[in-house]
């Protein structure tokens, strides 16, 4: 066995379907986000960044970065281990009862990023509810899929958005019959939202535990940042939301908050947090900072607000096919991945704009595209600058506009 080659034929085989990755090796400068420093082999160079998932800015709020440091200062670097060996903080106690308090629940319990905590708590909890039977959406996040996949229990996958299918699979299960509902409020590819209410009438009428991913959602909707859930009224009919701290909250880490009993549970047998070296105290500092903050400030989320309307409209305007929906994701669709990575590629080296191309498996095939994130800190003139590179590459390559 030619282990080497073996390797090398796998990335071939991604360069040559145009999908091969390659990391963008920038700085952000603090206190002028979204600008940052882009290095290459020609040297360092200013550009901007048009598709953070730090939606709102909130990783260079100086709210945040003050408490960072206050933290050093405090406790050092590290936080000396896992949750159960000296590695629960105050400050890791704190953001549990803050991001508890924030969702209306009994408890919270945080992770290491959303991805764990999406993979650790719903294997857990198929595994403490034998026979359980997950509902999962069909454009869920790989970390729900994997999480779903690592419990090994029965599951029934949904059409994305669609109630009449998502009722007709749970009508073959007995009431009594242990079962969730998996889904996500803000689907970020698309950035599409699930309709939360309807399914919670469901889960309520079959006796279904609901388990709500709201990570595109948390800082940016609701009148103090808790989610889709919060801005729909309906937070107290969900048993389970999943959240995360690096979007919204410009930070790193994931969490959960339930009742205490099931937080307790997956606190206790969830391997993924057992095992794991928890949060530095600085992160935790930092987000507890941030979600303090945007329970009060309406400034960040509505001028966040604003500047994805005034894109979309703006694109539209110019002819580009955007991808419509209700959220604060700007899809620009290409549909082909090796245009898709050509087109973000001259962007970078021509007009010094950071976008990143989305290919399959993060979408289907045929629906490559780029995915555009517009904050609070994007001024108007970044916009125009953004807007003239597109048309121009547009026209250039000659790809498909809006019909």
């Amino acid at each position: 066995m030619d282990y080497e080659q073996k390797f090398a034929d796998a990335l071939d085989a991604l360069k040559r379907e145009g999908r091969y990755r390659e990391f963008a090796d920038i700085r952000r400068q603090r206190g002028a986000f979204p600008a940052a420093t882009h290095y290459s082999s020609d040297g360092p160079r200013d550009i901007k960044v048009w598709c953070s998932n730090d939606y709102l800015g909130m990783g260079q709020h100086p709210v945040v970065v003050d408490a960072m440091h206050g933290a050093i200062d405090e406790a050092g670097a590290g936080s000396g281990g896992t949750r159960n060996i000296s590695g629960t903080t105050r400050y890791h106690v704190e953001l549990e009862q803050e991001l508890a308090e924030l969702h209306g629940k009994e408890a919270a319990l945080l992770f290491t990023s959303g991805y764990v905590a999406n993979d650790a708590s719903l294997s857990t909890l198929v595994r403490l509810l034998p026979g359980c039977v997950i509902f999962s959406d069909a454009m869920n996040h790989a970390s729900m899929i994997e999480g779903i996949r690592h419990g090994r229990g029965p599951k029934r996958i949904w059409k994305h958005n669609d109630l009449a299918d998502l009722e007709a699979m749970l009508r073959e299960y007995e009431t009594d019959a242990p079962k969730i509902i998996a889904f996500e409020s803000v689907y970020s590819m698309d950035g599409d939202i699930a309709p939360i209410a309807e399914i919670c009438d469901l889960a309520e009428r079959y006796n279904a535990l609901t388990y709500l991913d709201e990570v595109h959602a948390v800082g940016l909707y609701g009148d103090r940042g808790a989610g889709v859930a919060e801005r729909d009224g309906v937070m107290d009919r969900i048993d389970i939301i999943e959240g995360t701290l690096a979007k919204g909250f410009g930070l790193m880490g994931g969490y959960i908050a339930a009742s205490a009993n099931m937080v307790d549970a997956i606190r206790s047998y969830a391997a993924g947090f057992i095992f794991t070296t928890s949060l530095p105290p600085a992160i935790v500092a930092g987000a507890l900072a941030s979600v303090r903050h945007l329970k009060s400030s309406q400034a960040e989320r509505d001028l966040q607000k604003e500047r994805a309307k005034t894109l979309k409209r703006r694109l539209t305007e110019a002819g580009l096919p955007v991808l419509e929906n209700p959220s604060h994701i700007v899809p620009v669709m290409v549909r082909d991945p090796a245009l898709c990575k050509q087109l973000t590629d001259a962007l970078m080296e021509r007009f010094g704009i950071y976008v990143q191309p989305i290919n399959y498996p993060t979408v289907p095939r045929g629906t490559e595209r780029i995915r555009l994130t517009p904050g609070p800190l994007h001024s108007d003139g970044d916009m125009d600058h953004l807007i003239e590179a597109l048309n121009a590459l547009w026209g250039e390559m000659d790809l498909q506009r809006a019909a």
